[in-house]
């Protein structure tokens, strides 16, 4: 099978090769991808996690398809079936799982980091972490469920946003920000999207306001009061901004570090605010299922989609300034 693969690390390193093809184990299944995403994780994966293993690698965490074979013992899947995959291994016994934060497997890795990704035409995976998808959901959705909308889902999940209450999205018009805006509103909040793109309103903002006057905007349409909750993916670049935006008893939830993960703390104003600060990683696989079922009711925009072969090109188009959506890569 043909596959992205790298045997160093960096971006330029990343080549087409012919590999062998995965046969699955007892439990597993394999699947023939059809679309991966192409995010942040990858970029890391290729370019900055120490330790990655195997090399050659195959990266790509996110990533959707058809079932080709079965492994021994499978019992939810067969072939022929479209699934999207939940991309984090677990054990499903340690004590994380059995609290249903698989996310936190004490044993449990991301696919594409300790072991190869869906960059490729095949991969074998649990058959437990494959969820058949609604008819109506196109590949690119699928392939944006393990990371870009489940990342947002459990973070608003975890912040217990509740009806009428103002949710604040930084970095609204990126991978998980777009999904942040449509699960916010779902919850039945006044959504502000921090962005300097205007077609925020199609993904449920109420209002869409620039980085450079957002803390004044939010103070005007908030009348004072500021957000009782606040989204920062983008890490140590808006973290004081972020922390200004938050009224009393507000929370903060954050999972990316995009412009870096060192910040400062004014403890003062944590406790007058009465304020949460919360950390949100990956999701939990009832989540996931959640996410799946309900995917069809989802937007999503795509930018550009590239081959396999142009992997490197896709990868770079990560941090192009002009890009507004999704990088794909379409596999088959």
């Amino acid at each position: 099978m043909k596959a992205l693969i790298f045997e160093k690390q960096g971006t330029e390193n990343l080549r087409v090769a012919d590999v062998e093809k995965p046969a699955p184990k007892e439990g597993e299944i394999l699947i023939k991808v059809a679309m991966a995403g192409v995010n942040p994780i990858d970029n890391m994966i290729i370019n900055a996690i120490p330790g990655i293993k195997p090399m050659p690698h195959i990266a790509g965490a996110e990533f959707a398809g058809t079932v080709e074979a079965v492994g021994p013992s499978v019992k939810s899947a067969k072939q022929g079936d479209r699934v999207a995959v939940f991309n984090r291994y677990f054990d499903g016994t340690c004590d994380m799982c059995s609290k249903g934060m698989e996310m936190l497997c004490r044993n449990g890795y991301i696919t594409g980091v300790m072991n190869n990704g869906g960059f490729a035409e095949y991969i074998s995976v649990n058959e437990r972490n494959a969820v058949k998808l609604p008819d109506e959901t196109s590949w690119e959705m699928a392939a944006s469920l393990p990371v870009a909308a489940l990342t947002s889902y459990h973070a608003i999940n975890r912040a217990g946003l509740n009806k009428g209450e103002t949710a604040v999205i930084l970095g609204a018009s990126g991978n998980t920000g777009r999904f942040a805006l449509q699960f916010a509103k779902e919850q039945g909040a006044k959504v502000i999207a921090v962005s300097r793109k205007q077609s925020m309103a199609d993904f449920g903002a109420d209002y869409t306001v620039s980085s450079e006057n957002a803390i004044e905007k939010i103070k005007e349409i908030t009348k004072g009061k500021m957000a009782d909750f606040v989204l920062n993916s983008l890490g140590e670049k808006f973290w004081n901004e972020s922390f200004l935006m938050m009224g009393s008893n507000s929370r903060l939830a954050t999972f990316g570090t995009l412009t870096g993960p060192q910040v400062s703390l004014d403890l003062s104003g944590v406790y007058s605010k009465h304020a949460t600060i919360m950390g949100s990683t990956g999701g939990s696989m009832r989540e996931f299922k959640e996410l799946v079922s309900k995917s069809p009711s989802y937007k999503l925009k795509v930018w550009k989609k590239f081959r396999l072969e142009d992997g490197q090109a896709a990868i770079r188009a990560l941090s192009s300034s002009d890009r507004d959506g999704r990088v794909m890569l379409q596999i088959s």
